[in-house]
């Protein structure tokens, strides 16, 4: 059973994602396009699982899994897609068996990854959604300390709300920018 806790963001885990962002690039090779850092320890200024989220976007899903012994190599238990179809999912632990990471594996074209980043950058702009997100995060934290999937259930209405509230401004976005 694994203690739900969410912390203070901690600007160290910027550095945390270039170090881990590097060596999984390495591990997947050429097949790898971009390497995202997403989830809350993303997002400066709102409370976080101390997880890092990582967004690998790969040319080709398949490929993966023929990598799976180069991602054990970096320490990750291998998860398949992991209830989200089209992803592989690799999870990472310290020597304490406290989870330090999550990867997130897709296809460059997938619409989770446009879901993913959108979510992000949303909230990086729009302080007062991620504010409450991070109240959000905490109340639950405290009500479902040792409830993983009570905790996960409780933030999915919201999470929810901010994917539709990001899509629309990611439209927004893309329609203002001007034309090169």
């Amino acid at each position: 059973m694994r203690k739900v806790e969410v912390v203070p963001h901690n600007p160290k885990w910027r550095d945390v994602f270039d170090v881990e962002s590097k060596s999984v690039a390495d591990a997947l090779g050429e097949n790898v396009v971009n390497v995202h850092h997403i989830g809350s320890t993303a997002i400066q200024g709102i409370y976080a699982k101390p997880i890092i989220d990582l967004l690998v976007e790969v040319k080709d899903i398949i490929k993966v899994d023929g990598q799976s012994s180069s991602m054990e190599s970096l320490g990750y238990e291998v998860m398949g897609e992991f209830g989200i179809p089209g992803r592989r999912y690799f999870r990472k632990d310290n020597q304490e068996g406290v989870r330090t990471h999550h990867i997130h594996a897709f296809k460059v074209t997938s619409e989770q990854v446009k879901r993913h980043l959108a979510f992000r950058d949303y909230m990086i702009e729009h302080p007062e959604d991620a504010q409450r997100y991070s109240e959000l995060k905490r109340r639950l934290a405290r009500e479902y300390s040792t409830n993983i999937d009570g905790y996960m259930d409780g933030k999915d209405g919201f999470i929810k709300e901010m994917d539709m509230k990001a899509v629309q401004w990611r439209t927004l976005q893309t329609v203002q920018q001007p034309a090169t």
